[in-house]
Parts: C-alpha cells; structure tokens; sequence
C-alpha cells in the first residue's frame, strides 16, 4: 500500500462544492490519509497507480474518457437522488445523453465505486447496473470541531440576542443544508410553525431565497412557504456552525431522501436533540439516536416536536444516545476503510 501512488480529485475544493457535504469529504480525506491532489481533469494521471475522483454529477460527464494503462480509477458517488426525483430535477437533452456517457465510462473505465450508505449503494446497482461486489460502503464523519460545548448562560444570551447581524432566539428548531426538493422544508417550515417554535435554517440557498427563480422544477415546491417563522442566516462558518447547534433546542432533518444526512452526526456530537424523517439512509445513520418522524407528515414532526420541548427526560435521552451514535464515526475509521477499497484492486 505504501508503495502505491495515489491521488484525490481536489477538484471539489475549487467550487461552490467546496463549503458542501463534497467538499468535506474531499478535504477530509486528503488530511486523513495524507495523499496529494490532483485535479484530474488537467493533469498527467499516468504517473499514479490509482485515482481517486471525489465529484460524480449524473447529468455532466464525471469521468475521464481515457484511462492510463497501468492506473486504476475509483469513483465516489454520494447519491443518485436526481435520478430519484426526476420531475423536480430535470436533466433536459444533454443531461440525458451525459447519463448515457457516464454509464459506459464507468463500466469502462472504474474500477472500484465508494459510496457513504447502504441505501446509496441500491441506488447504484440499480441504476447503473453494476455488481454489487464492485460497490463500497464507507461511511462519513463529523469533523472533532462539533462537540458538546459548555458555557456561561451569560455569554449563551450574548451570542443568542446578536450573531453576525442576525438575531437568534433563546429557543429554536435548526436545519443546516440546501432547501431543494428532496430537503422537504415546507412540511419542516409549517411543523415548526404550529409547535410554536422558530425555525433557524443556516445555509446559503435558504437566505437568498428572494433572488431564486421559484419557478425552477427544482424550486418549484417552495412557492407558497410561509418563512414569517423562519430565520435565515445564510452560510455560517464552521466555528461559528458548532456554536449554533450547541444552542439549539432541536435539530430537525426532514429529507424525503438523502445519501447519508451529515448534519445528524453533527447535531448528534454537539449534543442537541434529533428529529428525522423516516427515511431509508436517516435511519440507517441515526439509528436510534433520533426520533423519526413521516416526512410527509406535518402532524407526526410537530408532534414530535413538542415532545422533545416538553420532556425533560427524553431530551436528555437523545442528547446521551446521540453522543453515543456520533461515536461510532471517526474520519480516521473513514480513511482506513478507504484505505482498504486501494488495497483491493
């Protein structure tokens, strides 16, 4: 394994994937097993044994049309919700065709796929129609900055009333991602509305929200959103990030699909209280550190929303499960593992 050469596609970490869940992984992987990157699209890859390509989009080609002899490609693909959904993600005519391509080039051409959850792994058997034996599970982490934070309810009421030119109150649901179809955030918007708790939603989609085009297929589902009680606060950094979960009275992820669900393990090791969809990957990654809830069921996530405010003792269950869940992740686990995938082929 040492002898070998081997590259990460660092392509990532030069565009907007960078601040995304991609872009972690890309550069988690390069510090945790010590590898250097390449950007694989203008670069010789000939002088390594294996390539790694962190970024598959399936409606843009994603994978070298040419391979060096003596080199072997793996591939790490996240998800194929587009394919899931796709009215609210058309792919049009070129999209199409680039599907088509990316098929055949990955049969061509990779040799091994990784990807970060049993669900994602039936979505890519099936659509791609690749053996089973081909396809890695290697889970994800939360990075060691999210933790369980202790301090002062005097600095606590500082950070609340004014962060960053937005207030935050001392109570509140959070939701950190996108806000595209698959996030569900009407049913999250409208839950939290009715249990009489705001909803803090940090990312950069959800605060720009006036400049978007809803009448995108992939924006569509937000027309009509009441956001009177939502507060936006646009990207946040991350050492900002673990401060605002530590703060929160719950963290709501209410997917209808997801490749694996980050934020949950982030949520789960700064110790705030879990709400989920009832979701194949959700499930699969909180296990019983959540409360899972219908995500078509506004109901059942107010519902649950109300327990965890008024349950003391189930709060502090959740937070001890979660801290425990969290636990079972570590990006070292993630690079040894990944690890094992190079040593294979």
């Amino acid at each position: 394994m040492d002898k070998l050469k081997i590259a990460i596609d660092i392509g990532p970490l030069k565009s907007g994937d960078s601040i995304r869940g991609i872009g972690v992984y890309t550069r988690e992987l390069l510090r945790a097993m010590n590898l250097d990157g390449v950007d694989v699209f203008n670069s010789d890859l000939g002088k390594y044994d294996i390539v790694h390509f962190t970024r598959f989009n399936p409606f843009k080609i994603s994978v070298p049309f040419n391979k060096p002899l003596h080199t072997k490609y793996i591939l790490t693909i996240y998800d194929l919700i587009p394919l899931i959904y796709p009215r609210h993600y058309p792919p049009g005519i070129r999209g199409m065709v680039s599907w088509q391509i990316n098929k055949y080039l990955i049969k061509k051409n990779i040799d091994e796929i990784v990807t970060i959850s049993e669900t994602s792994k039936k979505d890519i058997c099936r659509f791609l129609g690749v053996n089973p034996s081909k396809v890695h599970v290697v889970y994800l982490s939360a990075r060691s900055m999210f933790r369980k934070m202790e301090f002062t309810e005097k600095w606590r009421e500082s950070w609340v009333l004014e962060s960053g030119g937005k207030r935050v109150p001392k109570k509140f649901a959070l939701y950190v991602g996108d806000i595209n179809y698959n996030k569900n955030i009407p049913t999250l918007v409208k839950a939290c509305k009715i249990a009489g708790i705001p909803l803090v939603i940090a990312g950069k989609q959800a605060a720009q929200i006036e400049k978007l085009d809803l009448h995108h297929p992939e924006l569509s589902h937000l027309r009509g959103v009441d956001w009177s009680n939502v507060i936006r606060v646009g990207f946040v950094p991350d050492d900002i990030l673990v401060e605002l979960y530590n703060l929160a009275t719950v963290y709501i992820q209410p997917s209808f699909y997801e490749g694996f669900g980050l934020p949950i393990l982030e949520a789960n090791a700064a110790g705030v209280p879990v709400i989920a969809a009832k979701t194949q990957a959700l499930v699969e990654i909180a296990d019983d550190s959540a409360l899972f809830a219908d995500p078509k069921g506004v109901e059942d996530f107010t519902e649950k929303i109300m327990m965890i405010i008024k349950d003391e003792v189930l709060r502090n269950s959740l937070i001890r499960s979660g801290l425990e869940n969290s636990r079972r992740f570590s990006w070292e686990k993630t690079a040894k593992e990944t690890s094992s995938v190079y040593a294979e082929i």
